[in-house]
């Protein structure tokens, strides 16, 4: 590949190097309503927008997840920081897995460990997870860098350069998605897994899973009214003689 598609590469690592998350101490102390939720969202994820006009998390969205059992309700029309974090995982889950899926995932967490319910808060999980994830960084580079290269030393038999570059480039993105394929596949093994598990578990089911599955009572039909008995006919007279 050329140079410029190097160049390219490097300033993509390093825009991957300042993905940052929203830590813990930068949530509000305070429980927020909707508008400040979805602003408070926009500002700190402004850095994972792929363009300008994409937004982050939107009323409609942040509704629905309430509706599909994703996010708990809010308390009076207000979102606590444990809400706000459980939209965290939605908005980086969301991308790569399933509604359905989400909800097999958060459903545990959220019934275990929102409002301070489990053994460990939530803030704690969300933290230590990220944490986990911000070391991996450097490896994942590696492994970019890895596919990239693999890509670069393709079809050298190719003589038409045009025609070269085309391939190699497009063989780095098969290399990429062909891994993102692989973690995805694993991914729904798990939860497949979990949902087999515990196959009546509250988090396994969508509304319209419960809506579909519940029997409505079958009407008794009425009963077949007796028939009115047959008067019987009057006595013929008899004639006079």
């Amino acid at each position: 590949m050329s140079y410029e598609h190097s160049e390219f590469l490097a300033d993509m690592l390093r825009k991957l190097a300042k993905l940052d998350y929203i830590r813990p101490n930068e949530i509000p102390n305070i429980d927020l309503y909707m508008d400040q939720v979805t602003t408070f969202m926009d500002t700190h994820l402004e850095a994972t927008k792929r363009s300008e006009a994409d937004k982050i998390l939107t009323k409609t969205m942040i509704n629905n997840y309430a509706k599909n059992n994703l996010l708990p309700p809010p308390v009076k029309k207000k979102y606590s920081r444990d809400h706000m974090i459980t939209l965290m995982f939605i908005y980086y889950f969301k991308s790569l897995m399933s509604i359905s899926d989400i909800q097999s995932v958060l459903g545990p967490l959220t019934e275990r460990f929102f409002s301070g319910s489990g053994s460990i808060s939530l803030e704690h999980i969300y933290k230590e997870i990220y944490q986990g994830e911000r070391e991996r960084l450097p490896l994942i580079t590696k492994d970019i860098i890895s596919m990239f290269k693999k890509a670069e030393s393709s079809f050298e038999n190719v003589s038409n350069e045009e025609e070269k570059e085309y391939l190699q480039i497009f063989s780095f993105i098969c290399y990429l998605c062909f891994d993102m394929y692989m973690k995805k596949e694993m991914v729904e093994n798990i939860i497949d897994e979990l949902n087999s598990k515990h196959p009546s578990g509250k988090s396994a089911q969508t509304k319209s899973d419960k809506a579909d599955k519940a029997v409505k009572p079958v009407k008794s039909e009425k009963p077949v009214k007796s028939e009115k008995p047959v008067k019987s006919e009057k006595p013929v007279k008899s004639e006079k003689t």
